[in-house]
């Protein structure tokens, strides 16, 4: 028995164009496989910084290796009042990602030359407060200085304002998995800690040094100088954290970084308004005690 073969109709010049607009349609719907897999693991241990902290401590002990002119420019900068100034070094680190694919510093220079002052601003202060030992007071107090008020300190704070920066600020939080990720580095945010770590320690070592016959004074000239250099040093420490998170493009909402002024000068204004009444406290006088039993 012989079939009827089935005719098929010719294909019409609005059947081509269908099927042609969707192969376009499927081709541009291609993107990153989703699903946490072995390709957008790899993509996201790229966004990373690719030097370690043990290979950055390493380079600390080399010399030969660091910028110090450049690192030396970059603290120049930071204490500029003008915030184009302070923002370059921070134009410095989105060229590095873009050269390099990190943020994060990988030259040591500015960390060990803020590490050499704080040591000779602890010796310049044991030699001014005459210590029974100027050797053992230096050691004690540098030691206070380095890795306490700045080292350790410096992990906190960056591990902290790290996680809010990548669970809280970061506008992929809302993008699907299919989107490549981009974290905050950890040694970047150590980066802004010593960026913003810097104009304090120049107000607090070096300005309060020359001034400590007027800040341990106990009149309100010397409360009004000693707690104006504490919390303009605050207050710029918390600035300079600010413009770090928003020189990265994938953080919004940075400003939160400045919440800790508005802390700073409560308390500070709360100490001119409880001086009258005996609650007024020197900052300086504070500090000396706590490290010279001054």
């Amino acid at each position: 028995m012989n079939s009827s073969p089935v005719n098929t109709p010719p294909p019409t010049t609005s059947n081509i164009t269908s099927a042609h607009s969707r192969h376009k349609s499927s081709a541009s719907r291609l993107s990153v496989p989703s699903g946490g897999g072995e390709y957008v693991s790899n993509i996201n241990n790229l966004c990373s910084s690719t030097m370690t902290p043990s290979e950055y401590l390493s380079r600390l002990t080399d010399i030969s290796q660091m910028d110090l002119q450049s690192a030396l420019d970059q603290m120049k900068s930071l204490l500029s009042l003008s915030p184009s100034q302070t923002q370059k070094v921070y134009k410095m680190a989105y060229y590095r990602k873009q050269t390099k694919n990190h943020w994060a510093r990988d030259d040591p220079a500015f960390a060990a030359l803020q590490i050499a002052f704080l040591a000779l601003s602890s010796l310049a202060y044991c030699i001014a407060f005459r210590g029974e030992s100027i050797m053992s007071s230096s050691l004690r107090f540098g030691f206070h200085s380095i890795v306490i008020n700045y080292i350790l300190s410096g992990l906190v704070i960056a591990t902290i304002t790290r996680a809010i920066a990548n669970q809280h600020l970061n506008v992929q939080n809302s993008y699907s998995s299919s989107h490549v990720r981009q974290n905050v580095e950890w040694l970047y945010a150590f980066d802004i800690h010593c960026n913003s770590f810097f104009p304090a320690f120049v107000l607090l070592y070096g300005v309060q040094f020359f001034s400590l016959k007027l800040v341990l004074g106990q009149s309100l000239v010397a409360l009004s100088v000693s707690n104006t250099l504490y919390a303009v040093a605050g207050g710029w420490y918390f600035y300079v954290t600010h413009l770090g998170y928003r020189a990265l493009p994938f953080l919004n909402n940075t400003e939160v970084f400045l919440f800790p002024i508005v802390g700073i000068s409560f308390i500070y204004i709360l100490n001119f308004v409880g001086y009258p009444f005996g609650f007024g406290w020197n900052a300086s006088r504070i500090v000396a005690h706590i490290y010279f039993d001054a």
